[in-house]
């Protein structure tokens, strides 16, 4: 059954199955204990880390571990200089929709792998984390460098924290946080070392368009902090599989 639906999965029978399931539990239960999402983020976190699991087995599951581990270490960094600007991550960590605004397209993109086999799928899965990695960590490590960033449009100063500001020292913090995760989807052979590049390009692009919209959508408040974040890792993705294929 399994073999037919996800021919090109790693998860391909119970056993593995099994394993994907065993490794999901542990890992949601640490993050929750972590305090790096609540009960909500841990389920749908649960359930983004099976799919990447089934799909493309232990290799992706390192790539994701390597985004919880930079997101937690990045959102924890000045963490009592972010309480001062309030702009702080609540103590319990990240809801179900923020996990989702991150992982949902990955998920997508490795069932798209074990379901045809086509590998550019897998690029669009890694720079999809590679974004989410990009614009946290940028995002993360901005806010505590610093009172003031530039908003995107316009290049103009904002206060820290502002909805498409950035700043040097937390875009560079953002392309090496991208960088690692294509390094290390390359290293664990999810995707060709020759060509680790792609997504890590396609997140940086991915994190720009995050920041656009936040200064355009989001501080209008046509789009929240969510979708913004979703649909910056639905441009790193396709870009990444438009590349690659």
């Amino acid at each position: 059954m399994l073999n037919s639906l996800l021919p090109y999965g790693w998860a391909s029978s119970p056993g593995r199955l099994a394993i994907a399931a065993a490794v999901t539990l542990a890992f949601g239960l640490l993050a929750r204990a972590l305090r790096g999402v609540d009960r909500s983020g841990m389920i749908a976190g649960g359930a983004a880390c099976f799919l990447l699991f089934a799909g493309t087995g232990p290799s992706g599951f390192a790539v994701l571990a390597s985004l919880f581990l930079l997101t937690w270490i990045s959102t924890r960094f000045g963490y009592r200089r972010k309480q001062d600007l309030g702009l702080a991550e609540r103590g319990d960590g990240r809801n179900a929709w923020q996990v989702l605004a991150n992982l949902a397209v990955a998920s997508i993109g490795s069932l798209a792998f074990a379901a045809t086999g086509n590998r550019a799928w897998l690029f669009a899965s890694v720079a999809a984390l590679a974004e989410a990695a990009t614009d946290t960590v940028a995002s993360e490590i901005g806010q505590t460098q610093g009172h003031t960033a530039v908003l995107i449009t316009t290049w103009k100063p904002v206060a820290a924290g502002t909805d498409g500001g950035i700043t040097i020292a937390g875009t560079l913090a953002g392309i090496a946080a991208g960088v690692l995760i294509a390094i290390i989807a390359a290293g664990t052979g999810v995707i060709p070392r020759a060509q680790l590049w792609i997504p890590a390009a396609a997140g940086f692009i991915g994190m720009l368009v995050d920041s656009l919209l936040g200064a355009t959508l989001q501080r209008r408040r046509t789009m929240n902090n969510e979708a913004v974040n979703f649909f910056g890792t639905i441009a790193a993705a396709a870009l990444a599989y438009g590349i690659s294929s």
